[in-house]
């Protein structure tokens, strides 16, 4: 069977789907990986089929792109570089496999009429119960789940139906009238997310399927670095806290990085700060309690050595902390790290989340007390991971494309 992957983003959208593919062509499917060229290396590596997107710039849009206008105009492209470029490939394949965020997967999947699988990192299927887990306000009495989804689609459709419905007529196909309804209508569903960390909603009126999240485990890594954060780690007694906002960025970033310095301090804790994409922390350096880790580790390696977690919740870093089994807490910033700092705190793994921009040092310093030193989030911690560990995300989501074989679109 031969099937095309798509997906595009930061390290947490990329590395779940290097590790899918690599898989499936040791299952012997015939597979070829549409991701931005940022990513061109990790896809050599992993000696898979690839194919470069020639709308990619993420890192330029989360870097530049502060406007509406211009996250509006950047969507746009995106979406006509995916016609473009998927329909040809499309068309030479079984079964299409994208990331949600791939706003044109849908209508062609219908127009070449081939199966389309559907991927999402977060519950993100209206419904009745669970609110969009991109709202930063996750439950509201007044603001209900379904309003909330109204809400937010209306927003989608904004941005992407006019833009949608354009390549549909140049190809002879009826407008969408809702592109929130119609994405999922038109797919098998694929929660690629743990069902012991996250929801699902029982009222969903689509085909859907959760199987677990699909951990990366064979990066490439510098030993070097990773030798030396664990003689930081094992030198002394003393607790360890990891920080990381992983590939996005905030402001405030440096900021909360010299408070959490003085804090740890005052608190007789280690500090390691993951820089990632944007080089957090780089104010901070020749600190005896510190280990700045400027280089990729990947996190399976990382966070079993540190006593408790504190991130940006995104999706792939909040199933790592959790698989590790340890306490963790967000500092959201975007999208859907609202909704993962809820799970985090409703589980009883770790506080309650605050929103990155407006917590204050004094509750920082609060915070991170709680973190390390409340019992109850490290039992819970310890059978959360437990769980996740049980899972075999990756295994699962192949057996789940086998199953599709004999699935063919009208």
């Amino acid at each position: 069977m031969k099937l095309l992957l798509v997906t595009r983003g930061s390290q947490g959208d990329i590395y779940p789907y290097l590790a899918l593919a690599s898989e499936l062509v040791k299952q012997n499917y015939e597979v070829t990986l549409s991701l931005p060229a940022i990513f061109e290396k990790e896809a050599k590596v992993f000696g898979i089929n690839y194919v470069l997107q020639g709308e990619d710039d993420i890192v330029g849009m989360v870097e530049s792109y502060t406007s509406t206008k211009d996250l509006l105009a950047w969507t746009q492209r995106v979406i006509h570089a995916q016609f473009e470029e998927l329909i040809p490939l499309v068309k030479r394949y079984d079964i299409l496999v994208s990331a949600n965020t791939e706003f044109a997967a849908p209508t062609i999947g219908e127009y070449c009429k081939k199966p389309l699988i559907r991927t999402a990192y977060a519950p993100l299927l209206p419904g009745r119960k669970l609110p969009p887990p991109v709202m930063p306000i996750q439950h509201n009495p007044f603001f209900t789940p379904a309003l909330q989804w109204k809400t937010l689609n209306l927003g989608l459709n904004f941005m992407v139906k006019k833009t949608i419905n354009t390549h549909r007529k140049q190809l002879g196909m009826p407008p969408i009238t809702d592109q929130g309804d119609h994405a999922p209508r038109n797919a098998q569903n694929y929660l690629m997310y743990s069902r012991f960390l996250g929801e699902t909603d029982p009222d969903w009126d689509y085909s859907w399927h959760i199987g677990g999240y699909c951990f990366n485990d064979m990066l490439l890594y510098d030993e070097v670095a990773y030798r030396k954060l664990v003689d930081f780690i094992e030198k002394d007694r003393r607790q360890t806290l990891f920080f990381t906002l992983g590939s996005c960025t905030s402001k405030k970033g440096d900021q909360i990085c010299v408070w959490l310095f003085d804090i740890c301090e005052k608190l007789g804790y280690k500090l390691v700060v993951g820089a990632g994409w944007w080089k957090l922390g780089a104010c901070l350096k020749d600190k005896e309690h510190l280990f700045m880790l400027n280089t990729a580790v990947p996190h399976n390696l990382v966070f079993p050595l540190c006593s408790a977690l504190m991130h940006h919740g995104g999706s792939g870093t909040t199933h790592s902390a959790g698989r590790a089994g340890k306490p963790q807490m967000v500092l959201p910033i975007l999208l859907d790290q609202f909704y993962w700092g809820h799970r985090v705190h409703t589980l009883g793994v770790g506080p309650k989340a605050v929103n990155i921009a407006r917590i204050s040092r004094q509750e920082l310093e609060q915070k991170v007390q709680d973190l390390m030193t409340n019992p109850a989030y490290k039992q819970n911690a310890a059978v959360l991971g437990e769980q996740i560990r049980g899972e075999q995300g990756i295994q699962a989501l192949c057996d789940y494309i086998g199953s599709m074989k004999t699935l063919r679109m009208p």
